[in-house]
C-alpha cells in the first residue's frame, strides 16, 4: 500500500471518528440543562420562559438571595410603572397561582419590586427547585475545549465552573448558557483613563459604590462629612440630591460634585427632553448648584488618590494644571461595565467601544439612542460565534447606560424560543416602549436609564 493510499484510509477513519462523537454528544446535549447566570428580574424571566417551553434549567446566583443587586438599591423608586416591570411569561405563571399585578400605573421602589414580584416568582415550585444561591461563576468554557479548538465545538456541552461561599469549586455541564449576571458589581473606574485608580488601596475604606442609601441605611456613614460624588449620570444626580437633603438635617455635611467634562450633559435640564421626569431631575440638581448646596467641580480628570490623615486627596488635572481635591467620602457613580473575565474561553463578538454584542451595539449607542428609541432586538442581535451562548439584560448593553427591564424580557423571550427551535417566535421580535422611555427619576435612582 502506498503512502497516498494510507493517507486516504487515514482520512476516512478520521472522518468516521469525527462523526461518531458528534452524534453522541448531540444526543447528550438534549438531556442537559440551560444554565442561567444571575437570578435578577431578567435571569428569572429567562427561567419562566424556559418553564413554558418545557426546557430544563439551572439558575446560578452569586448573592445569598435572588435579586441581590436590586436589594442593594432597594430604596430606589423607579420611574417605570408596574405595567412595564413584569415579564409576560412570569406574569402568566404567577397569575395561574392567584398573583395579581400591583397598581399598573404606580412606580415601585426596588424593594417593592423584589417583595411583590421577584420573590414570588422565585418561590414558584417549578423555578425555586432550580435556583442555587451563593454560587459564583468563575469561568465558562466548552467541555474539553479552550477557545482555540473548533472541530465539533457546536456539538460539545458547555462547562461552567463555580465557587460557593465556602470556597468549594464545582463544574456544571450545560446545553446552553444565558449570562444575565448584570453589571452592578462591576463599576467603572474613578479615573478618566478607565484604569484602576492609583492609590485605591489606600482610600478603599472611604469609597462608596453607586446608589448608596443616603437617607436610610447608609445615613451614619455620610452625616457630618464632606462627601464627593464622582460621575455625570442620573445615579450621581440622585445621590447628590439625597446628600443635599441630609445636609439640611445633619450639621457639617457638605457636598461636592466632580465631573470630567465642562457640563453634566446627561442630567442637565432641557425643555426639549421628552423624559419629563429626567428633565425635572436635572432642574433640581441645577437649582441646588445655583444655591450653593452643591460645590460643582467640572473639568476634573482624576489620576490618583492619597490618604491625608482621616481625609482623602483626589489628585488630577484641571485646565491643564495638577490640582488636589480633599474630601472625607467618595461615591463612585461613574457607571458600570461588563465583567468579561469569566468568559475568556468563550468566543465573543463584542463592539470595540461599548463592549456590547456587535450586532446590538449600533441599536443602543448612547450617542444616538435614549431610553425610548431602542429598536426591538432578540437572539439574532445577541448571537456570538459561540453557538448557544447569550449575554442578556444589562450586561448585554456593555457600557451603554440605556437598558430597560422590558427590553431584557423581550431578549430572553426570543433567546428561549430559539433554544426551543421555534424560529418563528424567535425572529418575531416586538418591543413596545412608552413614548418617553422608562427611566428612573426618584431619589437614589440608577444611572443612565434603568428600568
Amino acid at each position: 500500500m502506498n503512502i497516498e493510499a494510507c493517507r486516504c484510509i487515514e482520512g476516512v477513519v478520521m472522518t468516521l471518528l469525527d462523526l461518531t462523537p458528534r452524534v453522541a454528544v448531540s444526543d447528550r446535549l438534549a438531556t442537559l440543562p440551560v444554565v442561567i447566570i444571575g437570578a435578577g428580574p431578567v435571569g428569572l424571566a429567562a427561567a419562566a420562559n424556559l418553564v413554558e417551553r418545557g426546557i430544563d434549567f439551572v439558575v446560578l446566583e452569586a448573592g445569598e438571595t435572588v435579586a441581590a443587586s436590586v436589594r442593594a438599591w432597594g430604596h430606589t423608586r423607579l420611574f417605570s410603572p408596574w405595567k412595564h416591570l413584569v415579564d409576560p411569561a412570569s406574569r402568566r405563571l404567577l397569575e395561574a397561582r392567584g398573583w395579581e399585578l400591583p397598581s399598573p400605573d404606580r412606580a415601585p421602589t426596588g424593594a417593592e419590586l423584589v417583595d411583590l414580584y421577584v420573590d414570588p416568582l422565585a418561590q414558584l415550585e417549578e423555578i425555586a427547585s432550580s435556583i442555587r444561591t451563593g454560587v459564583h461563576v468563575t469561568a465558562v468554557s466548552r467541555e474539553g475545549m479552550d477557545r482555540t479548538r473548533s472541530r465539533g465545538r457546536d456539538a460539545t456541552p458547555f462547562v461552567i465552573r463555580t465557587r460557593d461561599t465556602e470556597g468549594n469549586v464545582a463544574e456544571i455541564v450545560a446545553r446552553a448558557v444565558i449570562d444575565a449576571s448584570g453589571t452592578y458589581s462591576s463599576p467603572n473606574s474613578l479615573t478618566s483613563s478607565g484604569l484602576e485608580l492609583l492609590g485605591l488601596g489606600e482610600i478603599a475604606g472611604h469609597v462608596m459604590p453607586a446608589l448608596p442609601d443616603v437617607l436610610g441605611r447608609d445615613r451614619a456613614h455620610f452625616a457630618g462629612k464632606h462627601v464627593t460624588v464622582v460621575g455625570a449620570g442620573h445615579s450621581a444626580a440622585n445621590t447628590l440630591l439625597g446628600l443635599v437633603s441630609l445636609a439640611r438635617e445633619e450639621k457639617g455635611t457638605t457636598v461636592s460634585w466632580l465631573i470630567r467634562n465642562a457640563q453634566a450633559v446627561r442630567v442637565s435640564s432641557s425643555p426639549d427632553d421628552e423624559l419629563v421626569g429626567r428633565a425635572h431631575l436635572g432642574a433640581r440638581v441645577d437649582r441646588a448648584v445655583d444655591r450653593g448646596d452643591i460645590n460643582l467641580v467640572d473639568g476634573f480628570e482624576i489620576i490618583r488618590a492619597n490618604r491625608a490623615g482621616a481625609a482623602v486627596e483626589l489628585i488630577g488635572q484641571r485646565d491643564g494644571e495638577m490640582v488636589t481635591h480633599t474630601t472625607d467620602i467618595v461615591v463612585n457613580a461613574t457607571g458600570f461595565r461588563p465583567d468579561l473575565d469569566m468568559l475568556r474561553e468563550i468566543r465573543l463578538e463584542l463592539d470595540d467601544i461599548v463592549e456590547a454584542p456587535k450586532r446590538l451595539a449600533p441599536l443602543i449607542d448612547p450617542n444616538v439612542h435614549s431610553c425610548g428609541t431602542v429598536e426591538p432586538h432578540g437572539f439574532g442581535e445577541l448571537t456570538h460565534p459561540e453557538r448557544g451562548f447569550f449575554i442578556v439584560g444589562m450586561k448585554s448593553y456593555g457600557r451603554a447606560p440605556t437598558f430597560l427591564l422590558t427590553t431584557g424580557y423581550e431578549q430572553v423571550r426570543s433567546v428561549t424560543a430559539w433554544l426551543a427551535g421555534d424560529m418563528a417566535a424567535a425572529t418575531q421580535v416586538e418591543l413596545v416602549l412608552p413614548a418617553t422611555g422608562v427611566c428612573s427619576t426618584d431619589l437614589g435612582a440608577a444611572g443612565g436609564c434603568c428600568s
